[in-house]
């Protein structure tokens, strides 16, 4: 394929995101000493974050609206009360902590070791731009990439075509030499192939996504037999 620059989403694909999120609303509701069954909570939070992010990326809400209004919706659901003062506390415990916390998906190290020697290597982002660096600092991966490309130091989301353009422009790619690799169809995939690079979707909950325009691994190993 003649790929030269191997392009990585950070959250859910190589940093292993409900993992460390749940550690982190562990430590919180214990911190904090909310009485509230952890399970249940995360039952209904994780659609709720997952509705949110996706307004996110379609700009119809703001950094601060997505990290108050996904706990007040999800404490809401569950009806429990809570103030609006612990709520905002809490929001911003969440971003503090959870980088803290440094699980990565199986196969993580294995496939960037096999890659980094192959490939330049770099990471495009939608997630907050003052913890993506924390995070794979504290799981050790920073240094395997060249660019970090944060959808905040650029403006726009995934799957805005400008973010695409920026990455290749900051990396010194070209649409033909480059890969990337997601877990989101929308943001990742659908992002990249209407821009003109080619793509890997990492499907590891088995949805059975198939597709002529895109590869499909079920693991981080998997990728070994594409590139």
């Amino acid at each position: 394929m003649n790929i030269k620059h191997v392009f990585f989403d950070l959250d859910h694909t190589l940093w292993d995101f409900e993992k460390n999120s749940d550690l982190t609303f562990q430590k919180l509701f214990k911190d904090y000493e909310i009485d509230l069954d952890i399970a249940i909570f995360l039952e209904v939070y994780k659609p709720i974050n997952f509705k949110y992010w996706r307004l996110y990326r379609q700009e119809k809400v703001s950094k601060e609206q997505l990290r108050y209004q996904r706990l007040k919706e999800a404490f809401d659901a569950v009806h429990f009360s809570i103030s609006d003062q612990l709520i905002d506390t809490l929001a911003i415990q969440y971003i503090e902590v959870m980088p803290h916390f440094n699980h990565l998906f199986e196969g993580a190290i294995d496939i960037l070791n096999y890659l980094k020697d192959k490939y330049q290597l770099h990471i495009i982002t939608n997630g907050f731009e003052e913890v993506q660096a924390k995070k794979m600092k504290s799981s050790k991966i920073l240094h395997y990439f060249d660019q970090v490309i944060t959808s905040e130091s650029v403006g726009v989301k995934k799957p805005n075509p400008i973010i695409f353009e920026h990455a290749l422009s900051v990396a010194k790619a070209t649409k033909e030499n480059s890969i990337m690799i997601g877990d989101s169809l929308e943001a990742d995939i659908e992002g990249a192939i209407n821009f003109g690079i080619k793509a890997i979707y990492c499907d590891f909950e088995n949805n059975n996504t198939k597709s002529n325009t895109f590869e499909t691994v079920r693991s981080l190993f998997e990728i070994k037999q594409l590139l």
